[in-house]
């Protein structure tokens, strides 16, 4: 499959229909999710690996990588309505994907590969969510790519760098956050966010 015909599929995966602010779920567009998956496919880190998706929402991520060719991908999210959701897609598409609610940091794997868009830890309340999830991902697989906000790469890069780990790729995307919440006051911003990839 071509990465295109990917984000034209991707395209069908359902978004949130009840977000949960304080969860900072906002949906990964599908250029950039299929881009993300290509990435990691040209890297040897899809085909034929165990991946999961922490924080998988209603599954983009997901079911990127089963249709490249994972052995096994597992999808974890704590919304329960965001896994049913993500469940009915994979049933209706045939598609080899186990997924779990579950808090990330009761998860207990091991994966070659994550692959995540975490929350940003922008939200009261949440700062710092990002880390959770960088430190359960290097915790559980070999080579993580995850999503960050740009400005907060330096602090990334340390923690990285802390858990003896490196940042060997990077990707900056505009990545479109749609009016969906009460403090949101434009129909689109944008954040500049970047993927990286750690091994």
């Amino acid at each position: 499959m071509k990465q295109k015909e990917l984000e034209i599929f991707l395209q069908k995966v359902p978004s949130f229909d009840k977000p949960m602010p304080s969860l900072e779920q906002y949906q990964t567009p599908a250029n950039i999710a299929a881009e993300m998956i290509f990435i990691a496919y040209s890297f040897e880190d899809i085909e034929n690996k165990i991946v999961a998706d922490l924080g998988c929402g209603t599954g983009i991520l997901s079911v990127g990588a089963a249709i490249m060719g994972a052995k096994k991908v597992i999808g974890v999210d704590i919304d329960q309505n965001c896994i049913e959701r993500a469940e009915e897609f994979r049933k209706n598409h045939s598609l080899e994907i186990s997924f779990i609610v579950s808090d990330i940091r009761d998860v207990s794997l091991k994966v070659d590969t994550v692959i995540m868009n975490p929350p940003f830890g922008a939200q009261k309340g949440n700062i710092n969510a990002d880390r959770i999830f960088l430190e359960k991902s290097m915790d559980i697989a070999s080579t993580i790519y995850s999503l960050h906000l740009t400005k907060t790469l330096n602090f990334i890069r340390q923690l990285v760098e802390s858990k003896g780990r490196e940042i060997n790729f990077e990707k900056e995307y505009r990545f479109p956050i749609r009016r969906m919440f009460f403090f949101h006051n434009r129909e689109v911003s944008y954040q500049y966010i970047s993927l990286i990839r750690i091994v």
